[in-house]
């Protein structure tokens, strides 16, 4: 009896299934949205299940070591690796074809830089601050030293989970590096006591008036009782997508997002891709005097390039007034977090090799390159890219995804969506409870502080003390295969103006002082 019951369930299941895949290849028969549904009734739905895990059958199973992009398996395991403090190195030699295109060589020296028993790296090779002061050329009240050449770059709280915005800020702390809060405004997961640089673009969220434009008491009260601020970035662009202002959609908006943006919560908040506050360079220029006239604290751009006119436009007046912009971060157009249209992504701006170079030179033949602290963003996190950075100008290098990696990224590539499986791009409580925010914080710091060793190493290599010593001369790139590489200089056609630097003791005093941080 009990067999016969058995076998009756076993057929009242089937059954259900049966009629369940009849539903479903009626229903698929008779819309009309999808072709291969309707063709295809039920064996359809395979097809779309394996294009949506694609992605990830490449990442794990098909795609080499050195394929993948943005970030390949060996650059995600490299960062993974430092992160943990775990072997990062190498065996048998590069798997990376070191002849192909845009390849870089660092120049080594016969003999390198000599450590003396009393220098700063001899105890921590970890310290490098930027050798250059954020305000220093126009007098600002509060001139700001980053004490770390390497920095978390713009990326904000709605875009960021609440536990990785907590997770970078206690990081940086703990690195001794600064934190850019990017355009979503300052939130209290930015205010764990790392130092931070305060982001805004032409949503002005965080210091946004009632009529949507730029509240300057909002900004005196925001610098006033957040002392952890120390500089303050405009975003005139972005490598993801320049030219285009962003979009927040309604449903992301929370109650608490709502407050820290100024916006209404559930609807949807466009970005234009204009500031009301300022329409051309003359007041571009105005408006950056004002704010650090009225907060005291050193203000920059942040922008991707493409044409040069109105940055020359800029360097005209910086150089005939003495006012203008502390710093220049400037982002690569290769993209980064920012979600965007693949027009944009694949073929709006600069790639930053390219249009940090144009713009560099432009500011060096106006004699202005030293009085500004250039800022790379784009892809630099690595120690040979970032010594490639330094040789072409750059002061200090700004990371985003390899941060975000350094604290659990996958690169799933779904950041937009709000669905990320890590818990860091989404606002979703479930995944974000995987963060565990004291070890992630962690992470981004022995990330930093590994990366801050070994560039400091391959700094000694090459016979310097600083990475701002490097000259272009010390880079070799391969451009083709009838001159397998060039220097720098002869690359991008210019030669970087030396940084004024006293050695790395001299920083370490004015540690000690006070200097790094007014």
């Amino acid at each position: 009896m009990d067999t016969v019951l058995s076998f009756l369930s076993s057929i009242s299941w089937w059954l259900w299934v049966i009629i369940g895949l009849v539903f479903v290849a009626i229903r698929d028969i008779f819309q009309k949205k999808h072709t291969i549904s309707h063709n295809f009734p039920i064996v359809g739905h395979i097809r779309y299940w394996l294009e949506s895990i694609g992605p990830e059958m490449r990442q794990y199973f098909v795609s080499n070591n050195r394929e993948e992009l943005p970030f390949n398996r060996i650059e995600r395991g490299w960062i993974y690796a430092s992160a943990k403090k775990e072997n990062n190195y190498e065996g048998f030699g590069t798997d990376r074809d070191i002849y192909a295109h845009q390849h870089i060589f660092i120049n080594n020296a016969m003999m390198p830089y000599k450590v003396k028993d009393n220098h700063p790296h001899k105890t921590d090779k970890t310290f490098l601050p930027c050798a250059k002061v954020m305000g220093e050329f126009n007098n600002r009240k509060r001139p700001y030293r980053p004490a770390s050449v390497i920095n978390v770059s713009a990326m904000s709280f709605g875009s960021l989970s609440a536990k990785a915005v907590e997770s970078l800020n206690k990081g940086v702390k703990i690195a001794d590096a600064y934190h850019n809060t990017g355009e979503g405004g300052l939130s209290p997961y930015h205010s764990y006591g790392g130092d931070v640089v305060f982001h805004f673009g032409t949503g002005y969220f965080g210091v946004r008036a009632d009529d949507g434009g730029f509240s300057m008491e909002k900004m005196v009260k925001l610098v006033e009782d957040n002392p952890f601020v120390r500089a303050i970035e405009v975003k005139l662009s972005q490598g993801a997508k320049p030219g285009k202002g962003g979009v927040l959609p309604g449903a992301k908006i929370t109650p608490e997002i709502a407050k820290i943006r100024g916006v209404e919560v559930g609807k949807t908040v466009l970005s234009p891709p204009n500031h009301k506050a300022f329409s051309n360079v003359p007041e571009l220029v105005d408006f950056i005097e004002a704010i650090a006239e009225k907060t005291g604290l050193p203000v920059g751009i942040k922008a991707a390039i493409g044409k040069l006119e109105q940055w020359e436009e800029l360097a005209d007046i910086m150089k005939a007034t003495g006012k203008g912009p502390d710093f220049i971060a400037v982002d690569g157009g290769e993209g980064g977090t920012g979600a965007a249209p693949p027009s944009f992504a694949d073929h709006v701006s600069l790639p930053w090799v390219y249009g940090f170079s144009d713009l560099y030179k432009l500011f060096q033949d106006k004699g202005l390159s030293e009085r500004i602290v250039f800022i790379g963003s784009g892809k630099l996190g690595f120690p040979a890219k970032a010594a490639m950075a330094f040789a072409m100008g750059a002061d200090v290098i700004n990371v985003a995804r390899e941060a975000m990696m350094s604290i659990g990224c996958i690169q799933a590539q779904i950041c937009h969506t709000n669905r990320c499986p890590a818990g860091i791009a989404t606002q979703k409580k479930w995944t974000q409870n995987g963060i565990n925010v004291p070890l992630k914080s962690e992470r981004l710091a022995q990330y930093f502080k590994t990366f801050r060793k070994e560039l400091v190493e391959i700094t000694h290599a090459a016979g310097y003390e600083h990475p701002c010593e490097f000259k272009m001369s010390d880079i070799d790139v391969n451009v083709d295969d009838h001159n397998l590489t060039k220097e720098l200089d002869s690359t991008y056609g210019y030669i970087k103006t030396p940084v004024p630097f006293n050695g790395i003791q001299s920083l370490k005093e004015c540690q000690h002082l006070g200097g790094l941080k007014k």
